[in-house]
């Protein structure tokens, strides 16, 4: 074939293209959603999770398949892990000073330990935590500098999970792992329900046994606007960093008063969840306290982005377009009501058009034109 003859077909294709995208509706689900998806550590990791085009959310932001030639802190690494006090990641912004709200089908994955191709953690994050395992499965509330890993200072924040509004997860292709529930080591498992809160200045995150047959109700994702201390009843402190076992709690959003089994329905969008219930703190037992430096050893030389000093101004609430109000994070020192500290809350139910996806798409349709 002739240059010319390659540029005419190659003008037609984009012609072809042009027409048939502007005739074909975006859809919004995946053809499978993202929790139906299956993937053996790690050996079964795909570069991406998330391939189906002409969704409007246009294409996974990061990618899956992560080792140490992508660790670092602009690494785009969306498969996260789940452990133990010492070992685990967080769903955090790719850039400074962004609101979760805004990023939350962007996110990547924050670690403290090295090996896994993520970002680290910096040094001096967090100023508490509590760790606790279950019989159904581990939950982790903490106070922290959220800036130190680009959540803009004031962020109510929001919630993440593996489902999302269009059921490709928040972020989408987000993978999460653990070996907590299958004797350690090295031998991580997908963890299929899970939820993470994040505010600039708490978090808490639970991730539910894949094997255990209560891991939708307890990993429940649908309360997101109503924050830990509903979906996650702890007894955190600022301050404490602590290792326990514990009951597990009731399913979020049921709680029982004056003998009988309630269960509180969030309002749509448009309306403040007002809950007037307080959820039941499960009983902990067997703790054991530690110190920050005895836990994260591996963080002492991980420093925050030069970018994020200086990047917002202390105490200035975010309004995130998408965002709703806070409801409260872990229970702080010496304070008996919930909510004193800022804590994740809704998160974005609109769905944005992301141009790069489209042009994405076009290309693959061009590719697909011309050497089939």
């Amino acid at each position: 074939m002739s240059l010319r003859t390659l540029s005419t077909v190659v003008a037609i294709a984009v012609s072809v293209a042009s027409v048939k995208a502007q005739d074909a509706p975006q859809e919004t689900f995946p053809a499978v959603p993202l929790a139906e998806k299956k993937f053996s550590y790690p050996d079964g990791i795909p570069y991406q999770v998330d391939t189906d085009t002409n969704l409007i959310r246009g294409f996974q932001s990061g990618y899956n398949l992560c080792n140490t030639t992508t660790e670092g802190q602009d690494s785009k690494c969306q498969t996260s892990f789940f452990n133990s006090l010492d070992d685990f990641c967080l769903w955090a912004p790719m850039e400074p000073n962004s609101a979760i709200a805004d990023t939350e089908g962007e996110e990547v994955a924050w670690c403290t330990k090295p090996g896994r191709g993520t970002r680290l953690i910096p040094e001096g994050t967090f100023t508490g935590l509590q760790y606790i395992k279950t019989p159904d499965y581990i939950q982790i509330v903490g106070f922290m500098d959220g800036t130190k890993i680009n959540i803009k200072e004031g962020d109510f924040g929001g919630e993440l999970d593996p489902h999302g509004a269009d059921l490709r997860g928040n972020p989408m292709g987000g993978l999460m792992y653990s070996n907590a529930f299958s004797g350690g080591g090295d031998n991580l498992q997908q963890v299929i329900e899970w939820t993470n809160f994040m505010g600039s200045k708490s978090f808490c995150f639970k991730a539910c046994d894949p094997a255990g047959d209560r891991q939708a109700t307890l990993c429940e994702h649908k309360l997101d606007r109503i924050g830990c201390n509903f979906n996650m009843p702890n007894l955190a402190q600022d301050g404490v960093f602590e290792s326990c076992e514990g009951e597990s709690q009731d399913p979020p959003g049921v709680y029982v008063e004056n003998g009988v089994t309630q269960s509180f329905n969030q309002p749509g969008e448009t309306e403040v969840p007002n809950p007037t219930y307080t959820p039941r703190i499960p009983v902990s037992s067997n703790c054991q306290t530690f110190t920050s430096t005895e836990i994260f050893a591996a963080l002492a030389t991980v420093k925050p982005d030069p970018a994020v000093i200086g990047a917002s101004s202390p105490g200035s609430a975010t309004t995130s377009g998408t965002g709703s109000s806070s409801a409260g994070g872990p229970r702080p020192t010496n304070s008996g009501a919930p909510g004193d500290s800022q804590d994740a809350e809704g998160s974005a139910s609109v769905l944005g058009v992301n141009a790069l996806g489209i042009v994405g798409a076009l290309m693959s349709m061009i590719s697909a034109m011309l050497f089939v």
